[in-house]
């Protein structure tokens, strides 16, 4: 029941694929033990600078021979508006004040951002990474070509029809479907984000019935369960994210963790506070005082810069009150265990289930 053209296309046992949650949880062990498990481990590399990537790739080399695949932020332009910027600094002062916060940001720049893509794509050529993955856009042409050019397998990041069949266009291999249910960051990339809040019982079938390369589905899903629903709608693999940040071996903050285990499904909101950019978690004081203001924010990625130290100090002080707690919504179905009790696990639902089908 596992073997299919992703399996063959990943060089792996089971179509299950462990999210590229950047910013900290996709430790190298946690990247390492999923593909050790017989599924596919992802980088998240998006926050990551390209000597931190390198790294990266040779500590799970040391831990792992199986493949593993890296994730990349596609760049797109960005306006530094100074009225957005003077209001969000505003909103956040006081909260700032309270957390004995002095760090203050540094702000990024498109053309810095763009450098960096150019990098990172340059090392996963050098290292012969064998799956590269992106969020938030499709890559230039010129890129496709370098990462097709050195047998990389791409994969692409939806959340409607129309942006899996421009990600086909593009050339890419493999399209992520993202339901309105996952957690952390939408990976929007064409029109408004609102408009791309389809849940994934109904988006999955209809991408299923546009395009003919392989599909990946991605939000709440967290068990065998899941898995058998998202084959049964058209996919033929699974991307999931929240199940695997309360493992063991993830980098989540354990307070991160212990709030996923303790939430269910109405505490799970949509929010930009953090970032700018539609996002996916608990909710806290940080989003409820941003809250009427998300229409005035700065856009992604300068809001995510004037966060960070608030973010960093909450965490370091044991409080959950202003960090992101990036959760899809299915958290009652989070389990704390390690990457192979939890593959072993899923794995047995889906055979159970198939056999009963």
């Amino acid at each position: 029941m596992w073997k299919n053209e992703l399996t063959t296309l990943l060089n792996i046992n089971y179509p299950i694929i462990q999210a590229p949650m950047a910013g900290g949880p996709t430790t190298s062990e946690l990247v390492a033990a999923v593909s050790n498990a017989g599924g596919f481990g992802m980088v998240g590399a998006g926050y990551m600078s390209p000597n931190q990537l390198r790294n990266q790739i040779c500590e799970i080399r040391e831990l792992t021979e199986k493949p593993f695949g890296i994730n990349l932020f596609v760049p797109s332009k960005y306006t530094a508006d100074p009225e957005k910027l003077r209001t969000a600094t505003a909103l956040l002062q006081p909260i700032m004040d309270e957390l004995q916060v002095e760090e203050g940001p540094v702000l990024p720049t498109f053309e810095r951002d763009l450098i960096t893509f150019q990098e990172q794509v340059n090392i996963i050529i050098e290292e012969k990474v064998p799956i590269c993955s992106f969020t938030f856009g499709i890559p230039s042409p010129q890129v496709v070509t370098k990462l097709k050019e050195n047998s990389i397998v791409l994969i692409g990041t939806s959340t409607t029809v129309k942006e899996a069949v421009m990600i086909e266009n593009a050339g890419l291999d493999v399209v992520v479907v993202q339901g309105a249910e996952a957690g952390g960051h939408r990976g929007t990339f064409h029109g408004q984000e609102n408009d791309s809040l389809i849940g994934l019982m109904s988006l999955l079938p209809q991408t299923a019935d546009a395009v003919t390369i392989p599909l990946i589905a991605a939000g709440g899903i967290m068990d065998g369960r899941g898995i058998m629903a998202a084959k049964c709608l058209g996919a033929i693999g699974v991307q999931m994210g929240t199940a695997f940040l309360v493992c063991e071996e993830s980098g989540a903050n354990s307070l991160h963790k212990n709030a996923i285990m303790e939430a269910s499904e109405d505490h799970v909101v949509l929010t930009k506070a953090f970032s700018g950019k539609m996002a996916r978690g608990l909710n806290n004081r940080l989003i409820e005082v941003i809250k009427q203001y998300e229409g005035v924010l700065p856009d992604y990625p300068l809001q995510n810069e004037l966060t960070k130290a608030i973010r960093k100090s909450s965490a370091a002080i044991g409080t959950t009150a202003h960090m992101s707690l990036w959760s899809g919504q299915s958290p009652r179905l989070a389990k704390k265990l390690t990457v192979s009790e939890l593959m072993n696990k899923i794995i047995n639902e889906a055979k159970s289930l198939n056999q009963k089908l």
